[in-house]
Protein backbone atom coordinates (compact mmCIF):
# COMPACT_ATOMS: atom_id res chain seq x y z
CA UNK A 1 0.00 0.00 0.00
CA UNK A 2 1.37 3.38 -1.03
CA UNK A 3 1.46 5.92 1.79
CA UNK A 4 0.13 9.41 1.13
CA UNK A 5 2.75 12.14 1.37
CA UNK A 6 3.04 15.87 0.90
CA UNK A 7 5.83 18.44 0.51
CA UNK A 8 5.22 21.97 1.83
CA UNK A 9 7.47 25.00 1.40
CA UNK A 10 7.32 28.13 3.54
CA UNK A 11 7.01 30.86 2.55
CA UNK A 12 4.71 29.89 -0.34
CA UNK A 13 6.21 32.57 -2.60
CA UNK A 14 10.00 32.63 -2.83
CA UNK A 15 12.69 34.11 -5.04
CA UNK A 16 16.08 32.92 -6.28
CA UNK A 17 18.66 33.01 -3.50
CA UNK A 18 16.05 32.79 -0.74
CA UNK A 19 16.31 30.13 1.98
CA UNK A 20 13.03 28.27 2.54
CA UNK A 21 11.66 25.78 5.05
CA UNK A 22 10.80 22.43 3.45
CA UNK A 23 8.50 20.01 5.29
CA UNK A 24 7.78 16.47 4.17
CA UNK A 25 4.75 14.81 5.73
CA UNK A 26 3.86 11.15 5.23
CA UNK A 27 0.93 9.06 6.44
CA UNK A 28 2.80 6.04 7.81
CA UNK A 29 2.07 3.66 10.71
CA UNK A 30 5.69 3.56 11.97
CA UNK A 31 5.15 0.16 13.61
CA UNK A 32 7.98 -0.84 15.97
CA UNK A 33 7.30 -4.58 15.95
CA UNK A 34 6.64 -4.47 19.69
CA UNK A 35 2.86 -3.86 19.68
CA UNK A 36 0.26 -6.61 19.86
CA UNK A 37 -2.90 -6.57 17.78
CA UNK A 38 -5.77 -6.19 20.25
CA UNK A 39 -8.04 -8.62 18.38
CA UNK A 40 -5.64 -11.42 17.54
CA UNK A 41 -2.95 -11.00 20.19
CA UNK A 42 -0.31 -11.35 17.47
CA UNK A 43 2.68 -9.03 17.28
CA UNK A 44 2.22 -6.39 14.57
CA UNK A 45 5.26 -6.68 12.24
CA UNK A 46 7.79 -3.85 12.25
CA UNK A 47 7.26 -1.36 9.44
CA UNK A 48 8.97 1.99 9.83
CA UNK A 49 10.84 4.59 7.82
CA UNK A 50 14.57 4.28 8.36
CA UNK A 51 15.94 6.89 5.94
CA UNK A 52 14.77 10.05 4.18
CA UNK A 53 16.63 11.84 1.37
CA UNK A 54 15.89 15.35 0.04
CA UNK A 55 17.18 16.18 -3.48
CA UNK A 56 16.92 19.45 -5.40
CA UNK A 57 17.79 19.57 -9.09
CA UNK A 58 19.37 16.11 -8.77
CA UNK A 59 21.69 17.15 -5.93
CA UNK A 60 21.29 15.72 -2.42
CA UNK A 61 20.39 18.45 0.09
CA UNK A 62 20.28 16.23 3.15
CA UNK A 63 19.70 12.67 4.29
CA UNK A 64 18.15 11.63 7.58
CA UNK A 65 18.50 8.33 9.42
CA UNK A 66 15.34 7.50 11.34
CA UNK A 67 14.58 4.97 14.08
CA UNK A 68 11.44 2.99 14.74
CA UNK A 69 10.56 4.99 17.85
CA UNK A 70 9.42 7.98 15.75
CA UNK A 71 5.68 8.66 15.98
CA UNK A 72 3.15 7.63 13.35
CA UNK A 73 2.62 10.03 10.43
CA UNK A 74 6.00 11.77 10.84
CA UNK A 75 7.02 15.20 9.53
CA UNK A 76 10.60 15.79 8.39
CA UNK A 77 11.84 19.37 8.00
CA UNK A 78 14.94 20.95 6.50
CA UNK A 79 16.02 24.22 4.89
CA UNK A 80 17.25 24.78 1.37
CA UNK A 81 18.38 27.68 -0.78
CA UNK A 82 16.33 28.32 -3.93
CA UNK A 83 18.59 28.18 -6.98
CA UNK A 84 16.31 28.47 -10.00
CA UNK A 85 13.64 26.17 -11.38
CA UNK A 86 13.98 22.48 -10.75
CA UNK A 87 12.50 19.45 -9.09
CA UNK A 88 12.50 18.84 -5.35
CA UNK A 89 12.31 15.12 -4.64
CA UNK A 90 11.95 13.35 -1.31
CA UNK A 91 12.66 9.62 -1.16
CA UNK A 92 12.14 7.46 1.90
CA UNK A 93 13.10 3.86 2.59
CA UNK A 94 11.40 1.50 5.02
CA UNK A 95 13.02 -1.23 7.11
CA UNK A 96 11.18 -3.69 4.82
CA UNK A 97 13.18 -2.44 1.82
CA UNK A 98 10.23 -0.60 0.25
CA UNK A 99 11.19 2.73 -1.35
CA UNK A 100 8.72 5.57 -2.00
CA UNK A 101 9.16 9.08 -3.32
CA UNK A 102 7.28 12.25 -4.00
CA UNK A 103 8.33 15.39 -5.81
CA UNK A 104 7.27 18.92 -6.62
CA UNK A 105 8.35 21.52 -9.15
CA UNK A 106 10.20 24.52 -7.75
CA UNK A 107 9.37 27.75 -9.58
CA UNK A 108 10.83 30.90 -7.97
CA UNK A 109 8.89 34.16 -8.24
CA UNK A 110 10.95 37.29 -8.82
Amino acid sequence: MENQSLIKIKPKKYANGEVVNVSFMVMHPMETGMRKDKKTGEIVPAQYINSVKFEYKGKVITTMNVWESLSANPVFTTYMKIDGEGELRVTYTENTGAVSQTSMKITPKG
